[in-house]
């Protein structure tokens, strides 16, 4: 199946001009192509895209923002900056961009990029060895309120919680649970030897991990036991999580 790309772009003849280059890869298949924030983030609702070449200046609007709901909605869409606009990439990269490409650019180093993105799909992961962490922090459950009922999660079946669609969903092998709850208020529930803070969008419980792989140049992916979801993880926490099973 075909990688799914969206262009955000005000510029036409730029857009046509990555879809040239992005359709010569047989990998990827463009499914949208906006100009402004709203109309983006209802195309990326509807089409589901796994890459998004990105610029900065928008029909009068940031870029940087735009990539902001975007990757609430999806933390995991790799968000590529395309942009003449070389001031913004710290902040660019403070979102987890997967890359920034600077205009004018050359049709090689956007080959580059998109090889990469295909090539992270064969990587091989990075397996920690198997640790186990005793669940003896606070509480043994977490109370979720919904409208009408409240649910008690046992904390050592979580698997991962993560933010979709402006909401908090909390993963058990078996369930998956939403609540208002932010990630914040949760972290301070859990215990810090078995739950981390992976990435702005997730916790992931330290003892679930089956796998992990690079993502981008600064991020990578678990895979866990028991769920099909996977996190992302942080490049300063990945080195973090690599020291705690030495």
């Amino acid at each position: 199946m075909a990688i799914r790309v969206m262009l955000i772009e005000d510029e036409a003849g730029m857009r046509l001009l990555l879809r040239k280059i992005i359709e010569k890869h047989e990998e990827f298949q463009v499914v949208a192509e906006c100009d402004e924030l709203a109309e983006s983030v209802i195309a990326f609702h509807r089409e589901k895209p796994e890459v998004v070449f990105l610029d900065i200046g928008i029909r009068g609007q940031n870029g940087i923002e735009c990539a902001r709901v975007l990757t609430d909605l999806d933390p995991k869409v790799k968000i590529i900056f395309a942009t003449a606009h070389a001031e913004y990439m710290p902040e660019a990269f403070e979102l987890y961009a997967f890359d920034y490409l600077v205009k004018p650019f050359a049709v090689d180093r956007v080959n580059r990029t998109l090889d990469r993105i295909v090539s992270l799909q064969q990587a091989d992961g990075f397996e920690p060895e198997e640790k186990v962490f005793k669940p003896e922090y606070r509480h043994d459950r977490l109370l979720v309120k919904g409208k009408e009922s409240m649910s008690f999660i046992s904390i050592p079946d979580i698997v991962l919680i993560q933010r979709e669609n402006n909401a908090t969903v909390i993963c058990t092998e078996k369930d998956s649970y939403v609540t208002s709850a932010s990630l914040s208020e949760l972290e301070k529930k859990l215990d810090p030897e078995q739950f981390m803070r992976s990435h702005k969008s997730y916790i992931i419980n330290l003892s679930r991990i089956r796998r992990i792989e690079p993502y981008g140049r600064w991020t990578y992916v678990v895979h866990f036991q028991g769920r099909k979801e996977d996190a992302l993880l942080t490049a300063e926490k990945f080195e973090e999580l690599k020291k705690r099973f030495v």
